[in-house]
């Protein structure tokens, strides 16, 4: 059956905090405020995404039940943030966020052809991909390239501070959609609260341990207080506590384990990317994902969660 009209709206707002993996439309109106709080640019951009990728979905018939969850635009809102974070707010920039938001869509499909007989999702792949090849390709277009730099540290300090601590742990879940500052942080985790204790427990904890992990590691400690070893930490942890692997004791200590490795894989994907212009996104979150959902059917500990 195919979405109507009157669907899109919701659909759209429902796209926004899908991001999340989460569908409460509490938690969606939380989202855009955050959005609008990091500037208002994060919030327009990332709403003129996700609305694109909706009615690209809606235009060819995808069916009803994944346009109104939201399925279908999240990609488009972090195409839409990312872009004009990186090229700033211009036109060209407009046309940038239309056409990735586009092929996002198509890509989403794609996708959901190949993995849903491996009961995976797409994850924010399409949204890694489009945006990689976007920044990637950028510098070779005087009127795409702005020169921005990508939302990391503010200062190169080398001593781990508790300020650095304590706004790392909320950055690394406003991180998810780019942002740094510390309160819009806290805006997407009361939004996570609406969408149930347990999701907002595996994200603060997610980023809780990202941090251990990166200190015990020796990251920059900058880059521990910008939230740039959180994001993909709580993306891993939301999706693999209780989202797609059930809640078990078990269940649990293979999400931790998740979130630890989602950690480790971004500075190797950091490294990897900044000889040729791209960056991290949340490439760390959709392979260490796809590798341990893949892998559930073999150990008889750890179940997929029931919908």
């Amino acid at each position: 059956m195919r979405a109507t009209i009157s669907d899109l709206p919701p659909a759209i707002l429902r796209g926004v905090s899908q991001v999340d993996l989460q569908s409460d439309y509490r938690t969606a109106i939380c989202f855009v405020i955050a959005l609008f709080a990091g500037g208002w640019q994060f919030g327009t951009f990332g709403l003129l995404g996700t609305a694109v990728a909706t009615l690209t979905a809606w235009f060819f018939g995808v069916p009803r039940e994944r346009v109104t969850r939201g399925l279908e635009g999240f990609n488009g809102t972090l195409i839409g943030v990312a872009l004009v974070l990186y090229f700033d707010v211009r036109w060209v920039t407009v046309l940038l966020v239309i056409l990735g938001a586009i092929m996002g869509g198509v890509l989403t499909a794609a996708l959901n052809a190949l993995l849903t007989p491996h009961d995976l999702s797409t994850l924010t792949a399409p949204f890694c991909v489009i945006t990689t090849i976007m920044l990637v390709g950028g510098p070779a277009f005087a009127r795409v390239w702005g020169g921005r730099a990508p939302p990391s540290a503010a200062h190169p300090g080398a001593t781990v501070t508790f300020t650095d601590l304590w706004q790392g742990l909320f950055n690394g879940i406003g991180q998810v959609f780019f942002q740094d500052k510390f309160y819009v942080g806290v805006i997407f985790l009361i939004g996570l609260l609406f969408a149930g204790p347990v999701v907002a427990l595996a994200a603060l904890v997610s980023s809780a341990l990202g941090i251990v992990v990166a200190l015990l590691l020796g990251a920059a400690a900058a880059d521990i207080g910008a939230g740039l070893y959180g994001y993909n930490a709580v993306l891993t942890g939301i999706a693999l506590c209780g989202t797609f692997v059930a809640p078990t004791p078990l269940g649990v200590l293979y999400a931790l384990v998740g979130v630890v490795a989602a950690t480790v894989l971004t500075a190797f994907v950091s490294d990897l990317f900044r000889p040729v212009g791209g960056h991290t996104l949340t490439w760390p979150f959709v392979l260490v994902t796809w590798t341990f959902l893949a892998a559930v059917p073999i150990f008889s500990g750890v179940r997929r969660a029931t919908t």
